[in-house]
């Protein structure tokens, strides 16, 4: 299966003044009906993303593969890396950086916003990269970003693999959803990713699916990725190669 594969530099900083790194787009081998930016974890880029997306058998979809800001980490002691926003411990008294979750969420959005009309579009990620992609689905659920602008994309399907919601203890009071789990992960605590999806189903996304991996570490396996193009396909209606 071949693909057009190309990459696009980027000027555009957040709001802290960190600079987007550069964009790679897999180009559809059939016909174009969907556009996915897909957001890869701490540390990674565009790149890696884009390679992952050029495996997938899902010949109908453009892939948007953007690479985050470098910028200091407070989990890592400051260390410096590619990250989407800054985050310290994932936990329930966690503080988010709702400046850069909302940066982020707007330059992906920006990605997006020249898709033509016909073509769905949605955004998918791992680790950081579904934390943003779940924090956009709020944005577009509420239909602003936490800083009060109208959000401007109609999304059709948002995918997270082993990531959480963050700022969801202020988006519940938003949605009046509040609920409790318990189960250990390496990484992302499962809970959070529980949560996560109870949260994104009361604030109107009925098709929310959170799915177990028993075993599963911080990482993707074949069978998690196949039913990510098994739900795909299904959820926007692809029509397969052509």
């Amino acid at each position: 299966m071949s693909y057009s594969h190309q990459s696009m530099g980027s000027g555009s900083r957040n709001a802290r003044g960190y600079e987007f790194g550069r964009t790679y787009v897999v180009r559809p081998k059939g016909k174009h009906q969907a556009t996915l930016v897909w957001l890869h974890g701490l540390g990674d880029n565009g790149s890696s993303s884009s390679q992952l997306m050029e495996s997938l058998h899902l010949p109908n979809i453009k892939w948007i593969c953007p690479t985050a800001p470098t910028r200091p980490v407070s989990s890592l002691g400051g260390f410096t890396c590619t990250a989407w926003f800054d985050v310290g411990e994932i936990s329930e008294d966690g503080h988010d950086d709702m400046e850069s979750l909302d940066a982020s969420a707007s330059h992906i959005a920006n990605l997006l916003c020249s898709e033509p009309a016909d073509v769905k579009v949605g955004i998918g990620g791992f680790s950081m990269g579904a934390a943003i992609s779940l924090y956009s689905a709020t944005c577009y659920a509420l239909g602003r970003y936490g800083t009060g602008h109208s959000y401007p994309i109609n999304l059709r399907a948002v995918v997270g693999l082993s990531g959480w919601l963050p700022g969801w203890k202020s988006i519940r009071n938003k949605i009046e959803s509040s609920y409790e789990a318990a189960r250990p992960d390496d990484v992302v605590p499962y809970r959070f990713g529980e949560k996560s999806a109870q949260s994104l189903g009361m604030a109107g996304f009925r098709q929310t699916v959170f799915k177990p991996y028993q075993g599963l570490g911080h990482y993707t396996v074949p069978k998690e990725m196949d039913e990510v193009v098994h739900w795909l396909t299904t959820r926007l209606g692809l029509e397969g190669s052509r």
